[in-house]
């Protein structure tokens, strides 16, 4: 699979992936149904949507693609981690890499003002 196959969403998870820095390990976390619109410090307003198809494009891509990359992807419910890998391996500690970019919605609770 190339990179031109992947859906729009796809493609921005697998790119917040590639910001390594210091060399390490670059874990990206998303909700299935995760939409959002998201406003730049210049007024520029675009939609960040990821959605069930963008998950199928991404768990054949990280099981499928021709660049050498290795990826590690895990689902839970709706809560998918998706982990590019250092020489191909999962680390044994990987609970203790913080996630580097979360797509989730926020559980907001609301009190109301007696």
């Amino acid at each position: 699979m190339q990179w031109t196959d992947l859906t729009e969403g796809a493609k921005a998870v697998l790119e917040q992936t590639r910001n390594m820095k210091n060399d390490q390990i670059q874990i990206v976390e998303f909700e299935v149904g995760f939409q959002q619109e998201v406003e730049t410090p210049d007024e520029e307003v675009y939609s960040v949507s990821i959605q069930e198809e963008d998950y199928q494009s991404l768990k054949k891509y990280t099981q499928e693609n021709e660049y050498g990359d290795k990826f590690h992807m895990a689902r839970n419910k709706s809560i998918v981690k998706i982990i590019l890998l250092e020489n191909g391996k999962i680390p044994e500690n990987l609970s203790e890499f913080p996630v580097f970019k979360q797509y989730k919605k926020e559980v907001v609770s609301v009190s109301e003002e007696e």
